[in-house]
């Protein structure tokens, strides 16, 4: 049974790690019957108890201890390496904002103590990091580069990309997609991040695979709808996108009608502060994420294939609180930690970090375009669907 030290910023009702880590103590339906992963949480550092904390209420009823520092975490209290895998789950809890509106979680700072573990103990053990890598590019990079050094598989990410599709489609591998177009909710820097990645996953089974992105630009506010009037972004996707969303908002929620929100133009009337995200890949793909906070509360995609047509889909989220999405993830995690071999790279992460923070950067800059030549992250996507189906 392998053994785990999730390192986390708050272990509460509904976090992340409430999620992820009591899936590993307890269980989660998996393919029509019950699943207990054969892998044990045997230590537990966090790094803030706000109300509610169920930190120490879930070590004393699974029988684990709570660490004060990550070293004595990873190393259950003794003087060497006492784990055989690590979740790192740095979201919620009460941290500062950039200028930009990042939150500073201090998901780089808890990678960077486990590698110094595994540098001082001469041993290292997978490592999974929930969302993004880093609120800064510099900062993902080195912990992908710590991985790739010292020989540690690593995956990082959210539920999005291995989640339920309605339907259930995957993009043949060598696409030539034309044009790619997300629609989110929420907030910056938290649910952007998800449309952001989920978008990704769709796009780098395009023909040649990822070579990075060359530009980005981010505006917000009336400038979004004159965009989509000057065509920098397809009508057609974003129909097809809407088409499969089931949150519809205004008159959907007021009496029960369906409604074609783009031909109506209920858009503007919903939403009180579009953002469009435009990036610009360097194989000359151009791809938007529009959050439409107001419109819709779920995440849609569509994409036109050269002769192919348009595909789209939802990316399902299903209701609090059992969230059973989080069940896909953590179906990827067990796989992580039972192979050695992440299921897809986590250089996908790492682009959509980089993509992210350079996104915001625009916005704070007076939403400008800006080159991004050190966004040129290149992987290949892996061949068979890694979402789930079942």
């Amino acid at each position: 049974m392998k053994r785990i030290a999730v390192v986390a910023t708050v272990y509460r009702y509904l976090s992340h790690a409430q999620h992820i880590g009591d899936r590993f103590l307890v269980g989660y339906p998996r393919d029509g019957t019950w699943h207990k992963p054969d892998m044990k949480i045997v230590s537990l550092y966090v790094d803030q108890k706000p109300e509610g904390d169920q930190s120490g209420a879930r070590a004393k009823e699974f029988g684990f201890e709570v660490y004060s520092t990550i070293a004595q975490t990873l190393r259950c209290g003794g003087d060497k390496l006492a784990v055989d895998a690590v979740l790192v789950i740095g979201e919620h809890g009460q941290y500062a904002r950039n200028e930009k509106g990042q939150v500073l979680y201090p998901r780089y700072d808890f990678v960077k103590q486990c590698v110094d573990v595994f540098e001082k103990d001469g041993v290292a053990v997978p490592v999974y990091n929930d969302k993004h890598l880093s609120y800064s590019f510099d900062k993902a990079t080195w912990m992908v580069e710590a991985s790739k050094r010292l020989k540690f598989p690593m995956m990082a990410g959210s539920s999005l990309p291995v989640t339920w599709r309605l339907p259930d489609i995957e993009l043949p591998l060598n696409s030539v997609i034309e044009h790619a177009l997300m629609v989110g909710y929420g907030g910056a820097d938290v649910m952007d991040f998800h449309g952001l990645e989920a978008l990704q996953c769709m796009v780098e089974r395009r023909k040649g695979g990822e070579t990075g992105v060359a530009a980005v630009q981010m505006i917000e506010g009336y400038a979004v709808w004159k965009a989509g009037d000057e065509g920098r972004y397809s009508r057609e996707l974003l129909v097809s996108a809407l088409s499969r969303s089931d949150s519809p908002q205004g008159q959907t929620i007021e009496d029960g009608r369906t409604q074609d929100l783009v031909a109506k133009g209920e858009l503007p009337r919903l939403v009180k502060n579009p953002a469009a995200y435009f990036i610009e890949y360097r194989d000359g793909l151009k791809a938007t994420l529009l959050m439409l906070n107001g419109a819709v509360k779920d995440f849609t995609f569509a994409a036109r294939l050269k002769g192919g047509g348009v595909q789209s889909t939802q990316f399902f989220l299903s209701p609090e609180p059992n969230v059973t999405y989080s069940q896909c993830l953590v179906r990827k995690i067990e796989e992580l930690f039972e192979t050695g071999k992440a299921p897809y790279p986590v250089e996908r992460t790492l682009l959509v970090s980089g993509v992210l923070e350079s996104c915001l950067t625009s916005r704070f800059e007076g939403q400008r375009r800006l080159q991004t030549p050190h966004l040129t992250v290149q992987y290949q996507p892996p061949r068979q669907p890694q979402h789930t189906r079942t």
